[in-house]
Order: C-alpha cells, then sequence, then structure tokens
C-alpha cells in the first residue's frame, strides 16, 4: 500500500513524500528506521492502472540509474535490493524518484522479481523492451550485464537526440528570427511608408498593393492568426499521439521526403538492431526480441513492417524474406545482411555491426541536410524580405523619374 507522510528529516528538511509498506505500521517503522520524523501519515489509495498523466522515466535518468546498479552488482552488492538502496540515496532531493524506488524497494522486500517491482509501479512508465530485458536477465543470471547494455544503449540514444538538436538550433534560430523580421516589416514598416504613399495619391504597382494588403491583414487580424497557428499546432499533436491513422499517414509522407525521410529509416533501422542484439545477448529468443524492439521504433510504418514480419517469424518463415513481402521497401542491404546472418547463425554479430554502420551513415547524412538546410533557409528568407523591399521601393523609383 501507499502511504502519504510529511514532517522531518534526520537533517531537519521539511519533507513531504509517499512511500509503500505492507501497512500503517510498517510504514512507521520504515520512516523512524531511516531517520524521519513524521507529524501525519495517511494511506493513499492507488490505481491499478497507470495514470493518462504519468510520464516516462526520461532516458538519461534510466540510464544513469542502470549503470549504477549495474556498477554495484558487479562490485559485489549482494542482491538488487541493496543495490536499489544505495541507488536511492542518490536521489534523495527529488521526491519522485524517492517514490519511485520506494515503490520497488517494497515490492522487492514482499519477495517480488525485479522485473516485477518495476512493471508493477506507477511512478514512471518504463520502455517495455527494458523491463523484457530484465526480466530475461534475472532468469539467466545476467542482470548486471545487461543493466549495463541498457545503460549503453539509453546513452547513445540520448547522445543521437543531443547531436541533433544542437545541429538545429542555428536553422530553428535563423527561422523564428525570420519570422519575427518578416513580422516586424509587415506590420510596423509598411503601414508607415503606405500613409506617405496615400497623402500623395499615387497609383501603386500591383506587387506593393499586395505587400500592404497583406500587411494591413496581419495587424487586423495577427490575434486570430497567432490563435490559429497554436490551435493548427495543438489539434496536429493530439491527432498524431491518439489517432493510429492520421499518424501512419503523415509517418508514410515523412518517409517518401528525399534525403529526410532516408535519415529517419537508418536511424529507427540503427535503433532496431542494436535493441535485439542486446536482447538476443541477454537470452531473449530472436522472435520476442524482433516483436519488442519493433514497439521501441517510432515511425508507424517500419514499425508495423517489422511486427507483421515478427508474425511471420512465428509461422516458421524467415525474417530476411517477410520483410522482402513488405510494401514499405527497406534498405536492401539491411535485408541482404539479415539473410546472411540467418543462414551463418552470427544474428547477433551481424545486427550489431548494422547499428554501427547505419548510426555513422545517419550522422553524415545529418551533416549532408544541415549543410544544405543553412543556406537554402537564408536565401528563402533574403528572397522574402528583398520582395517586400522592391515593393517599398518601386513606387519611389517611378515618383523620381515622374519628377
Amino acid at each position: 500500500m501507499l502511504y502519504k507522510y510529511k514532517g522531518l528529516s534526520k537533517e531537519g528538511k521539511k519533507v513531504k513524500a509517499t512511500l509503500e509498506a505492507f501497512d500503517l505500521k510498517d510504514a512507521k517503522a520504515k520512516l523512524k528506521s531511516e531517520g524521519f520524523i513524521y507529524s501525519d501519515i495517511t494511506e493513499q489509495k492507488q490505481s491499478n492502472k497507470i495514470s493518462f498523466f504519468t510520464k516516462e522515466l526520461p532516458a538519461k535518468k534510466l540510464s544513469i540509474i542502470s549503470r549504477n546498479l549495474s556498477i554495484y552488482l558487479k562490485s559485489g552488492v549482494s542482491s538488487i535490493v541493496y543495490a536499489i538502496k544505495l541507488e536511492k540515496q542518490q536521489h534523495t532531493e527529488d521526491k519522485k524518484m524517492t517514490t519511485f524506488f520506494n515503490s520497488i524497494e517494497s515490492s522487492l522486500q514482499e519477495g517480488k522479481s525485479f522485473f516485477q517491482a518495476l512493471d508493477q509501479q506507477k511512478v514512471f512508465l518504463l520502455p517495455s523492451f527494458y523491463k523484457q530485458s530484465v526480466k530475461v536477465a534475472e532468469e539467466s543470471g545476467t542482470l548486471g550485464l545487461v543493466l549495463r547494455e541498457m545503460a549503453t544503449f539509453l546513452k547513445k540514444q540520448e547522445m543521437i537526440k543531443g547531436k541533433i538538436s544542437s545541429a538545429m538550433a542555428y536553422p530553428l534560430f535563423i527561422v523564428v528570427l525570420s519570422f519575427f523580421m518578416v513580422g516586424f516589416m509587415l506590420s510596423v514598416v509598411v503601414p508607415k511608408i503606405t500613409s506617405m504613399f496615400d497623402q500623395l495619391g499615387q497609383d501603386l504597382p500591383p506587387i506593393t498593393k499586395f505587400v500592404i494588403a497583406l500587411g494591413d491583414d496581419i495587424n487586423n487580424n495577427y490575434i486570430t492568426i497567432l490563435t490559429s497557428i497554436f490551435l493548427f499546432i495543438f489539434i496536429f499533436s493530439y491527432m498524431y499521439k491518439n489517432m493510429t491513422k492520421f499518424t501512419y499517414a503523415v509517418d508514410k509522407i515523412l518517409l517518401s521526403f528525399p534525403l529526410f525521410g532516408k535519415i529517419i529509416e537508418t536511424s529507427e533501422l540503427a535503433k532496431f538492431s542494436y535493441i535485439v542484439s542486446v536482447l538476443i545477448n541477454s537470452g531473449v529468443t530472436f522472435v520476442q526480441a524482433v516483436k519488442l524492439s519493433s514497439n521501441t521504433i517510432k515511425n508507424r510504418v517500419i514499425s508495423k513492417l517489422f511486427l507483421s514480419a515478427s508474425d511471420e517469424i512465428v509461422k516458421g518463415k524467415k525474417l530476411s524474406n517477410s520483410l522482402k513481402k513488405q510494401t514499405y521497401k527497406l534498405d536492401n542491404a539491411f535485408i541482404q545482411a539479415i539473410s546472411l546472418g540467418e543462414e551463418t547463425s552470427q544474428m547477433r554479430e551481424i545486427l550489431q555491426n548494422l547499428s554501427e554502420l547505419y548510426s555513422e551513415e545517419n550522422d553524415d547524412k545529418i551533416n549532408t541536410m544541415l549543410s544544405l538546410l543553412e543556406p537554402i533557409l537564408i536565401l528563402f528568407v533574403g528572397a522574402i524580405i528583398g520582395v517586400i523591399i522592391t515593393a517599398m521601393l518601386l513606387p519611389i523609383f517611378s515618383m523620381n523619374l515622374t519628377l
């Protein structure tokens, strides 16, 4: 059961958190053993289902926790229970993390496995492939090794995200800056020049009339325009997260883009290859590894492709042959490598090599895309500003000619 409590820690700090215990007496005993002086403690009703608002444990934190637990277990810590206790001490300032570790610790003390403890806690959402790897590792006695592999994988994923974020920073800065520059020119500069043309009563070129009309529309309807933009983003995000058909259609369109689509595909194949190799190494059957890894793929088109292929494997067919029959055609080199792994029974090694190969290839493609994107954005922004300036200068030049 879960109990809410508040009081003072042994350091004299005010504390308000939760912990899991068999009953109220056990909860009080746990607090007393940890040096807490509680002023109030009450039972908190728990739902059997994870809340809609429950967040996923950040990959960076999960990677650090996995690495630390692996180190504790390899350093001679007798059991996962003591390893969890040691790790909990590193997160005393974070109430939610403390609740997370308390929940796991309580389940372990009840005699449940580490997998069951992770699966039954309601504080954070955890990846299914991670929990399944832990389950198999416990059964095979390789928990320390698998936790280290999971830590490495999660760290790599965070590094890739970090690289993409830092690489996209400059192009995004250009887009945002250009948006404000164009908005400023249309809403402030253009109206001032327009008032001068109105006083002179001069006939204006079509392009100037268009720019002036656009500036007037933005000035008169900027609240409606901004509201529409935010509403569109919200509706699109909601539909993408909650409507499977819409998500599938968007993902299919993204894959059709010349360079961007290949970046998505190679990124997903690298992730899939690495996870399957780790799961096979931890003792998961190949069929189950493919199915679990498919659920980690974000692109629904590729995810559905592998899920469909995993169903064919259950029927006794080869993965390479199943992938060839799918509607969306994956990189032929990937399918050939899978076929070679099936023939030589070296699937784990080949998938690990594929993961490294596709990760390197993806880095090159991202760098190529960004090197093309920056000048294209600069030219695009320059063209828009050039049109606005030209529209304002044309009437002035015509005035000079008439004089």
